[in-house]
């Protein structure tokens, strides 16, 4: 786990949980953009990504570890005593969902982008087999092959992240059948998201999830306030596309709205 503090005195505290496959450090620019504006900001590498993907030969770690880790982040968050916003980003943004809701956690905000309901680029059907046959075969390794060009068409962050040794695209059996159970369960789950602020957003021309999913799923919570927003053209990695500056704005606008609505606000 990592911690960046901010610049000055702080507004609130930033919590990001990464995509699947791959690292925190994908999010330096977007970590840079909430600390010079006032945010402490805590994040690092979900179990079995990072560091720990260089070992691995394919994705097999019990998804609950995630849950588990997001969990000692936001501990972590809240032991700040300021305003706590909540960042996910693809899978992140499914498990953020999910421990807003089995935690109940009291954050000003959640920022969703790219979640991951329903994904439109699936690995081999053998992942859609019938459940003995992840017991029988579970171990067998298949590749997701989530490329780069399908998540962002900005060539500089394409170059950078080409050669990234830690980014591991290849799972089980039994790790893709458990995650897709996990965000199916989400999906048709009867619980509502508690009444906190949400600003969800897509880009209008994601590769790798039908983000029709997740637009239906957010109107049927019963929130008193929240906001969807699809940005046109762009891919999967919101944060790194080249409309990133104004995409940025948009949250900072959510964020700094939130915090004077709960009369925490500083110049």
């Amino acid at each position: 786990m990592w911690k960046w503090e901010a610049d000055g005195q702080p507004k609130g505290i930033a919590v990001i949980v990464h995509n699947a496959y791959e690292n925190h450090r994908r999010y330096a620019w977007l970590i840079e953009e909430l600390r010079s504006r006032g945010f402490h900001v805590i994040t690092g590498d979900l179990p079995g990504h990072g560091e720990e993907s260089k070992h691995r030969k394919a994705h097999d770690e019990p998804i609950k570890e995630y849950e588990k880790y997001m969990k000692r982040m936001m501990e972590t968050a809240f032991e700040y005593n300021l305003p706590v916003f909540l960042f996910g980003h693809g899978m992140g943004a499914t498990f953020a969902l999910y421990g807003v809701m089995k935690y109940g956690y009291e954050v000003a905000g959640l920022i969703l982008t790219s979640t991951w309901f329903q994904l439109v680029h699936q690995p081999s059907r053998v992942t859609n087999a019938l459940p003995g046959f992840s017991k029988v075969a579970g171990s067998l390794k298949i590749r997701h092959d989530v490329t780069f060009k399908q998540l962002t068409r900005n060539y500089d962050a394409y170059l950078e992240m080409k050669d990234d040794p830690t980014y591991n695209s290849t799972v089980t059996v039994r790790w893709y059948n458990e995650l897709h159970h996990f965000m199916k369960a989400l999906q048709q789950s009867t619980q509502k998201l508690p009444n906190v602020p949400v600003l969800m957003m897509n880009g209008g021309n994601d590769k790798v999830v039908d983000v029709t999913y997740a637009k239906k799923w957010l109107l049927k919570q019963e929130l008193s306030a929240f906001t969807y927003k699809e940005w046109k053209g762009c891919h999967h990695d919101l944060y790194l596309e080249p409309e990133r500056d104004i995409i940025f704005s948009y949250v900072e606008s959510f964020l700094l709205n939130e915090l004077k609505s709960i009369g925490y606000i500083v110049n």
